[in-house]
């Protein structure tokens, strides 16, 4: 079972739950990252709190916070409504309930609005949306993409995935994106097969990595693409890449 939201809505998550669904290490919190859609989540708050770098991109960051708190509050009660639903697709171990899922939710959101303002005028959050970035090319060591490519493949077309990748991919050395299901269902998103097979035949590295965070079952996955050249094309965006570190 799953259920359909009609738009993209605002739901954040935390550092913590960021470092497992991406399997980020202490090494890879020192990186220059970029966290796209990341929409109220607290990840980068907090990890400017410990003195990281962190920049955040998402359409929603054109309003203040006040205005982003109103939207949050106005889909707060869908989105549980949907959790409870699709109960028994989801996995109740570091979250216990639906109430709960809320109240960890909402404590990562309220720390965004807290950070939004003063970070907005720091230029850590980013008024852009995918599938086109305004960053250079190689600007960053890592991507991030947290519940949305995949997440929204019944409001978002392959090509929109591609392309969204691709700019990704443009603008930072490694990009990892968090679930592989559709649809906030159990299910593998229709696109990543072509979209992997697409990415090889660009000549990059991607794999499918198992990662300690699961919430809907199954959604224990990342995708993980880096580089193989030092030059590359992918969808007519051409770019030169600088040394790989070892990726």
């Amino acid at each position: 079972m799953s259920f359909q939201l009609d738009r993209v809505v605002p739901w954040g998550r935390c550092l913590d739950e960021y470092i497992r669904m991406f399997d980020l290490t202490s090494s890879d919190l020192k990186l220059a990252i970029l966290d796209c859609a990341g929409g109220p989540a607290s990840f980068n708050a907090e990890m400017t709190q410990q003195g990281n770098k962190v920049i955040a991109c998402d359409p929603v960051y054109q309003f203040t916070a006040e205005e982003i708190g109103d939207r949050i509050r106005a889909t707060y009660h869908t989105i549980l409504d949907g959790v409870k639903a699709t109960a028994n697709d989801l996995v109740w171990r570091d979250i216990k309930s639906p109430e709960h899922l809320g109240e960890v939710r909402m404590k990562a959101m309220q720390e965004f609005l807290a950070d939004f303002t003063a970070g907005k005028q720091q230029g850590r959050y980013i008024n852009a949306e995918l599938p086109v970035l305004p960053f250079p090319d190689c600007q960053f060591d890592l991507a991030l993409c947290s519940h949305f490519l995949f997440t929204y493949s019944h409001l978002l077309s392959e090509e929109f995935h591609r392309d969204a990748i691709a700019q990704m991919c443009r603008v930072a050395r490694e990009v990892r994106v968090f679930p592989l299901l559709q649809s906030f269902s159990t299910e593998v998103s229709d696109f990543l097969s072509p979209i992997l097979q697409e990415l090889e035949s660009k000549g990059f590295f991607v794999e499918i990595k198992e990662v300690a965070y699961e919430f809907q079952k199954g959604g224990n996955k990342m995708l993980r693409v880096s580089r193989k050249k030092l030059s590359y094309e992918l969808d007519g965006i051409r770019s030169i890449d600088r040394p790989q570190n070892g990726l």
